[in-house]
């Protein structure tokens, strides 16, 4: 096991970059939630933690995940993995720090907004990896994050996104859209987001694959940074 190291941004480029509202809200929610996050979170766990090794066992390189929350992914990534995990809240990534303990890659935790990514480096990352972070983001936002993935990715260098999306059967829309108040409450998420149009729109980034892990709502997004997309 590697430890983690947390960085912060300085006062300065703290002044500097000052994220819009809706973000302000998002880090406050987070550094709240980050307190009983894994409790709140645990029947869901339940089942992401079957999917976790699969999502993860071919990742190599240096990779950023994007939204590390509380580190659920860390212990998945192989060994030869170089993982700079960034979220917006501190509090998120004090738990993650504790829960890298298990981890058998290399790893470094930063406090970066995935809008701006400030502190990460262009053309750097062979992987980027994403759980459950676009659904919590507005859309119009999205292309911000959308943009900043393809900056700090390798020609060449990989991504995959999972997330959330309502349903098109009619019992399992009625039955998401019974959670869905408390859902965008408890994470600021929501089941309408349009990330994969955004993945679509984006002028560097190639789709490879979409599929579902269960159901119509799970949705898992597969692609690769290219410099030649016509």
């Amino acid at each position: 096991m590697k430890p983690g190291i947390m960085l912060s941004p300085t006062a300065a480029e703290t002044e500097l970059v000052r994220p819009p509202e809706e973000i302000r809200r998002l880090q406050a929610k987070y550094d709240l939630t980050a307190w009983f996050y894994d409790l709140l979170d645990f029947p869901w766990e339940l089942q992401y933690r079957r999917w976790r090794p699969g999502l993860l066992e071919e990742v190599r390189g240096r990779v950023l995940e994007a939204g590390v929350g509380t580190g659920r992914n860390l212990r998945y990534y192989p060994a030869e993995a170089s993982v700079t995990c960034i979220d917006l809240s501190q509090g998120m990534l004090r738990r993650a720090a504790k829960r890298g303990r298990q981890a058998a890659c290399h790893f470094v935790l930063c406090h970066e907004d995935v809008t701006t990514m400030a502190s990460i480096p262009s053309n750097h990352f062979d992987w980027l990896i994403s759980t459950f972070l676009c659904c919590v983001m507005p859309d119009h936002l999205q292309p911000l994050a959308v943009a900043q993935f393809e900056r700090i990715l390798k020609p060449g260098g990989r991504f995959r996104l999972l997330e959330i999306v309502y349903s098109k059967e009619a019992r399992l829309r009625r039955r998401q859209e019974l959670f869905a108040p408390f859902v965008e409450r408890a994470y600021g998420a929501r089941f309408d987001r349009n990330t994969l149009a955004h993945v679509r729109a984006a002028a560097k980034l190639r789709l490879l694959s979409t599929r579902f892990l269960k159901h119509d709502t799970y949705l898992l997004i597969e692609g690769e940074r290219t410099d030649l997309k016509p």
